[in-house]
């Protein structure tokens, strides 16, 4: 299996972009923030998929204890993401406040919908900090360690 973005983590950005989408389209103070939203979320995304995602794509294969083919690609590309970690991180932080708008103004609007999505995007922030950063930074690590014992 090759280095390639989880489907389930591709199809949840993919989710999450559509729900955002819709919520721009609506009126009120809750879409201005939306917008806002999409305006920071989308290069971060972007970023995400191009940098932070494609190695847990073998976890799997790491997990069978095999070596990938592309063990080397997946370590290089693992050790710029941690070059780019701070800088993800601050993203995260401006897009949290962003979303927090949204949060606030979901709220004062009574559209609880939005209120349930802003949550959502923001466990979907501390699941890649708490989860996915980490472990795209140790598959890097990992397969350097494993490749030099052979």
């Amino acid at each position: 299996m090759g280095m390639a973005i989880p489907s389930s983590l591709k199809h949840e950005h993919g989710e999450l972009l559509a729900e955002l989408d819709a919520a721009t389209k609506t009126a009120g103070n809750a879409a201005e923030a939306a917008r806002e939203v999409a305006r920071l979320l989308r290069p971060h995304f972007k970023k995400e998929e191009e940098l932070a995602l494609p190695p847990l794509g073998l976890l799997e294969t790491l997990a069978q204890g095999a070596m990938p083919e592309d063990a080397d690609a997946a370590a290089a590309l693992a050790g710029r993401f941690n070059v780019e970690l701070s800088t993800m991180l601050g993203e995260h932080r401006a897009i949290s406040a962003a979303v927090q708008r949204l949060y606030d103004a979901a709220s004062q609007e009574l559209r609880p919908d939005l209120g349930r999505f802003a949550r959502q995007l923001m466990l979907h922030a501390r699941m890649e900090e708490e989860i996915y950063y980490p472990a795209a930074i140790v598959i890097g690590e990992y397969l350097v360690l494993k490749k030099g014992r052979r």
